[in-house]
C-alpha cells in the first residue's frame, strides 16, 4: 500500500495492491560425485508486468567440479546461471534469503530485474579455503536474459533489447566462519538496442556495474553496506542525439538486529542518483525530459520479520521515499508521480 505512486500495481488505491506474488519450484540431482543438475522454475506476478505469471526458468545448470578436496573446490557450470551481483543477487529469488521483503532498490532493482539476474552461458568458481577464511572466485560468459521490465526502464519509447555476449566476475573473501565478508563484483552487460518506433534507430547498450561490498556479522545483529557505481552507454546510433553516456551511483546502509530466533528487525538507509553530474535532475528537467526527482531516491526503510515455524515468515516494512528512480514505469505515469511518498508492504512466504 502506497499513499502516492504505485508500485507492484495499483497500490495507491484505497485497498492497496495484491499484485506481488512469487512461486518458486527447485530441484537437484547428483549422478555423480563430481557432477550436479539443478535448476528452478519461477512463476511471479509484480504489478503490470507483461509477462507476469508466466513461468519461466529461473536458473538451470550443469555443475561439474574439477577438484574438491579439503582445500579447494573448482568447478564449471554450464547453462543459466545466476549472476555473482553482490551479497544477494544469486539468491535474491529465495524470500528466506532477504533482509527484507525487498531489497536494496537502488542496486537489486525490481523494475528492471532482468537485466542482471542471469546470463545463458557458462560459468567457473574457485573456493579457496584459507586458515582463517575463504576467498570465492566465479566469473560468467553468456548472454543476458534481457526482458521486457529493462526495455520499458531504459526508455519510456520501450525499445527492443536483445541480449549480447556479456562478461560478469566477483571476488568474495569470507573470514572467520562469515563474521567478516568483503566482496567485489563488476560486469559488462551488452545489448542490441532497436526503436519499436524507428526502425532506422539502432546500435548498442552497454551497462557496467562495480559493486563494493562489506559485512559485519555480531552474535544478535549484522551490519551490511554495498556501494556501486554504474556506466550506462548509448553508442553506434546514426541518429547522434540517441548517443550518450550518464554515471550513476548508488549505496545503502543496512541493519539488522535479531530479538530471538524467531524476532528479527531492519533499519536501512538507501540512496541512488541516476547521473552523478546532475544528482539533483535539474538540467534534466530544464531540457524538458520530465521530472527532476526522477532522477534520484533516498528511502528510509524499516521492517520486522516472525518466523512462526521453520517454513513460514510473516514480514511488514515502511519505507519512507524522496524520488522516484526506481519506481516502475510500468505501474505509473510519469506526471502523475510525487517526490515524496510512502509505501507499506505486508508479506508472507512459505519454504519446503
Amino acid at each position: 500500500m502506497t499513499d502516492d505512486n504505485n508500485f507492484f500495481g495499483s497500490s495507491s488505491d484505497d485497498n492497496g495492491s495484491l499484485e506481488y506474488t512469487e512461486l518458486g519450484l527447485n530441484a537437484s540431482l547428483r549422478p555423480y560425485n563430481h557432477l550436479l543438475v539443478a535448476g528452478q522454475i519461477l512463476s511471479r506476478k509484480a504489478g503490470n508486468y507483461s509477462d507476469g505469471w508466466q513461468p519461466k526458468l529461473d536458473y538451470g545448470v550443469v555443475d561439474y567440479q574439477l577438484i574438491a578436496d579439503e582445500r579447494r573446490v573448482l568447478g564449471v557450470q554450464l547453462g543459466r546461471f545466476k549472476n555473482p551481483f553482490g551479497f544477494y543477487n544469486q539468491t535474491r529469488d529465495a524470500p528466506s534469503t532477504r533482509p527484507g521483503i525487498l531489497l536494496p532498490q537502488s542496486i537489486y532493482f525490481d523494475r528492471s530485474r532482468s537485466l542482471g539476474l542471469a546470463s545463458d552461458g557458462l560459468s567457473l568458481y574457485d573456493e579457496e579455503r584459507l586458515s582463517n577464511g575463504t576467498i570465492y572466485l566465479q566469473g560468467g560468459v553468456g548472454i543476458p536474459q534481457i526482458n521486457s521490465d529493462a526495455e520499458i526502464s531504459l526508455s519510456p519509447s520501450n525499445p527492443s533489447l536483445e541480449g549480447k555476449l556479456s562478461t560478469i566476475g566477483q571476488i568474495l573473501y569470507s573470514h572467520d566462519g562469515g563474521r567478516i565478508n568483503a566482496a567485489l563484483s563488476m560486469a559488462q552487460v551488452r545489448s542490441d538496442y532497436q526503436s519499436r518506433q524507428n526502425h532506422q534507430v539502432k546500435g548498442e547498450f552497454v551497462f557496467q556495474p562495480i559493486i563494493l561490498s562489506l559485512q559485519y556479522n555480531a552474535e544478535n545483529w549484522t551490519l551490511t553496506t554495498e556501494y556501486e557505481y554504474q556506466k550506462r552507454e548509448l553508442k553506434d546510433f546514426q541518429v547522434s542525439p540517441y548517443n550518450g553516456k550518464a554515471n550513476g551511483e548508488s549505496l545503502y546502509v543496512q541493519y539488522q538486529y535479531r530479538f530471538s530466533s524467531r524476532w528479527q528487525g531492519l533499519l536501512r538507509y538507501d540512496y541512488t542518483v541516476t547521473d552523478r553530474s546532475d544528482p539533483n535532475g535539474r538540467r534534466y528537467a530544464a531540457a524538458g525530459q520530465g521530472e527532476d526527482y526522477s532522477r534520484f531516491a533516498k528511502d528510509m526503510t524499516v521492517g520486522v520479520q516472525w518466523k512462526a515455524t521453520p517454513n513460514w515468515r510473516f514480514q511488514a516494512e515502511l519505507h519512507n521515499v524522496n524520488g522516484t528512480a526506481w519506481l516502475p514505469r510500468q505501474d505509473n505515469e510519469a506526471k502523475d508521480t510525487d517526490q515524496y511518498w510512502n509505501m507499506l508492504l505486508l508479506q508472507t512466504s512459505f519454504s519446503f
